[in-house]
């Protein structure tokens, strides 16, 4: 994994619905590298790369550029704001940090008319009681601003702490993906899609418009790995990329499933299973989409998920490297 590209993409602001930023540093990486790409109606970046198999497919690779943020709703005669969340956040991950507006900083609050009224807001937190102290630089702040954590990467040994490994890890790997100087066997269409946090409608959409024979969505996992885990969760930072079996939105297809175990064996790259009782990905989504797309994800276990320091080991993102490279060498037959 190359750290200096995986920093840009960490640092890179892109909430859902405002990829642009994120856009940018993804095509500066690889658009020298690639056959082609376009920029969708949606935002989304596809990128291609031909193969050159008798017997070739059509794979698309996805991962979401977009992150979990804020968008502010209101802005009191003080100056102090309110927030809704976009994509899946608790109250209690915020209060007390800060968050980015571009480039504006502001510190996370709660209201407290009184000693009892703070206990009980404490108690049952929420964004109702939460507001946003930018000290005084509200006049570069509007209704509809959108924000994300003010957090920053730390690379410990093999292991990262930052913010958006969900999902900048997973474009990390396509761009991995993308910058190998071998010719794939079969053709390659990465997918860097908008809006998975908050309605999966760049995999919609540009699952639609590549109609690959084969789908593979890239993103993260939870990590069962932590004192007093989740009791059904098993996979583990570490032990390398999580084949993924179900979510609570979707069922991988079991062929596809079976074909990137038979790939990772064959490679004798080390993986393990996932099946999740919540959450899901982009998978959903592509595999409604059209006439219905053979699909499986690829996950990387994650501890603190939409959290401003989410932690992942980087060997399990190189192994996820090695097993797209391989899958784009294979011959599909599903």
């Amino acid at each position: 994994m190359n750290l200096e590209h995986l920093k840009k993409l960490l640092t890179s602001f892109g909430p859902s619905g405002r990829e642009d930023e994120i856009r940018n540093t993804i095509l500066e990486l690889i658009k020298d590298r690639v056959d082609g790409y376009k920029i969708d109606n949606v935002g989304n970046l596809i990128a291609w790369k031909k193969g050159n198999g008798k017997n070739k497919k059509k794979i698309l690779l996805d991962a979401h550029m977009d992150q979990i943020g804020f968008v502010v709703t209101h802005i009191d005669d003080k100056g102090f704001l309110r927030v809704e969340p976009i994509g899946g956040i608790m109250p209690q991950v915020i209060y007390g940090g800060r968050l980015n507006f571009n480039g504006v900083i502001g510190v996370v609050g709660i209201e407290e008319e009184s000693r009892e009224t703070f206990k009980k807001n404490l108690k049952e937190m929420s964004f109702d009681n939460l507001y946003v102290d930018v000290a005084g630089e509200v006049s570069k702040i509007s209704v509809g601003s959108f924000g994300i954590y003010d957090s920053y990467p730390i690379f410990k040994g093999n292991m990262v702490v930052s913010l958006a490994l969900d999902d900048r890890i997973g474009c990390a790997i396509l761009v991995e993906t993308l910058l190998q100087d071998e010719k794939p066997y079969n053709d390659v269409y990465a997918l860097f899609s908008v809006q998975e946090e908050h309605s999966l409608i760049g995999a919609a959409v540009g699952g639609f418009d590549v109609e690959p024979d084969m789908a593979i969505a890239i993103d993260v996992t939870d990590s069962g790995d932590v004192p007093k885990a989740h009791k059904r969760v098993s996979m583990m930072i570490g032990k390398g990329p999580a084949v993924k079996v179900m979510d609570s939105m979707s069922v991988s297809n079991p062929k596809v499933v079976e074909f990137l175990k038979r790939t990772a064996e064959k490679n004798s790259i080390e993986y393990q299973l996932e099946v999740l009782p919540f959450g899901g990905t982009d998978a959903y989504a592509l595999e409604r989409t059209k006439s219905g797309i053979p699909t499986a994800a690829i996950s990387i276990p994650t501890r603190y998920i939409h959290t401003p320091s989410e932690v992942c080991d980087l060997n399990d993102a190189d192994k996820t490297v090695e097993l797209i490279q391989a899958v784009v060498k294979e011959e599909i037959s599903l």
